[in-house]
């Protein structure tokens, strides 16, 4: 008789949890993967997939400008916000089907809702217990909103993608590449844009021509950029926002977004009780095998606050079901961040790295 109900249990059905699950399973283990929201983590759901299809919308606007000068005759024009996003979820369900079809045909069980961890070897989800040798944190990560007053009155990149309606006007916070995107998404999209930033230029780390060169450029398409200002507070009123600006000047708007970072999803769960260790901004510490302080426990991903990318979250995925169920101990390289992941102990797999899908 088994001594566990399962050889391993992942806790969040993401990029390196789907992974981990799908790799472990073929080398004869028996798996389960709890989620609670939907397959396929932050990327294929509130992440680059639908970011991209938004991106590739944006573009028309320009293309359409374009157009008119190598002769073609384009009308008025417009965006149908609710088909776009109406497309982009069907996309999107597309795509968690896939995920779905990937660990069934793997044999790993599914199990829906959310997963608590009680002690090194049992997990509960909803009323059931599960018993596992091994257990996977993936629980990704979440956006980061500054404890402002009003700041309840935002939106993060998560709630951008299900907006009811397209804005007249937005404030974009922050100064990353997520803030940047949407900035000009936005924009490009027929919105008034403001993007604050708190320091002296955007994209902090980027090459400083980039930086100056797209500060340049964003301005010179319309974007309102406000560099060393942030947002005090935020105001409801009359059916819009005032949000008012650090040296106390204020900009009415209809949706404030807060880009202002991401932290580990992982407190919820209760790691603690299984004798993992967190840092103090939630991260699971783990070592260079992604094995935490409890030794049957592992976590990969964005949890762990390493490198919060896609193809890292896959590489630390397969990385720990080959250090467990194939007799080969393997380590995720992090020298680059490139969109090619690669291994220590093994050849990479390059087609995981190529995030799935486009709109049809």
């Amino acid at each position: 008789m088994a001594k566990y109900d399962y050889d391993l249990f992942t806790i969040g059905a993401g990029s390196g949890g789907v992974r981990a699950s799908r790799v472990a399973a073929s080398y004869g283990a028996k798996v389960a993967i709890a989620e609670e929201r939907y397959l396929g983590g932050t990327c294929v759901n509130v992440g680059c997939i639908p970011k991209k299809l938004l991106v590739y919308a944006s573009h028309f606007r320009e293309d359409f400008e374009d157009a008119a000068g190598f002769g073609w005759m384009v009308g008025k024009r417009s965006v149908d916000w609710a088909r776009l996003i109406a497309n982009k979820n069907t996309e999107i369900q597309r795509l968690n089907g896939v995920y779905q079809r990937l660990l069934e045909t793997a044999r790993v069980e599914i199990l829906r809702g959310r997963a608590e961890i009680l002690d090194a070897h049992t997990v509960v989800v909803g009323e059931n217990r599960y018993s596992a040798e091994y257990i996977l944190i993936s629980t990704g990560s979440w956006p980061t909103v500054p404890e402002i007053p009003g700041a309840e009155h935002a939106i993060t990149s998560n709630e951008a993608f299900y907006l009811p309606s397209l804005p007249r006007r937005i404030i974009i916070v922050g100064g990353g590449y997520i803030g940047v995107e949407f900035a000009s998404i936005f924009h490009g999209l027929g919105v008034e844009v403001s993007q604050l930033y708190r320091g002296p230029l955007f994209l902090r780390g980027f090459d400083d021509d980039v930086r100056e060169t797209l500060a340049e450029e964003m301005r010179k398409k319309g974007i309102d950029l406000r560099f060393q200002t942030s947002i005090a507070r935020i105001e409801k009123a009359a059916g819009e926002l005032r949000a008012t600006l650090t040296g106390e000047r204020a900009l009415e708007t209809d949706a404030v977004m807060f880009a202002t970072g991401r932290h580990p999803n992982s407190r919820g769960i209760h790691p603690e009780r299984g004798g993992v260790q967190l840092n103090a901004n939630g991260a699971v510490i783990v070592d260079a095998f992604s094995r935490t302080s409890a030794p049957n426990i592992y976590a990969v991903g964005d949890c762990t606050d390493r490198m919060m990318l896609t193809p890292m979250a896959i590489a630390e995925g397969r990385a720990v079901a080959e250090t467990l169920f194939n007799n080969n101990p393997m380590k995720a390289k992090r020298g680059s961040a490139t969109a090619r992941s690669t291994f220590t102990g093994a050849a990479s797999d390059r087609s995981s790295t190529r995030c799935p899908g486009a709109m049809r």
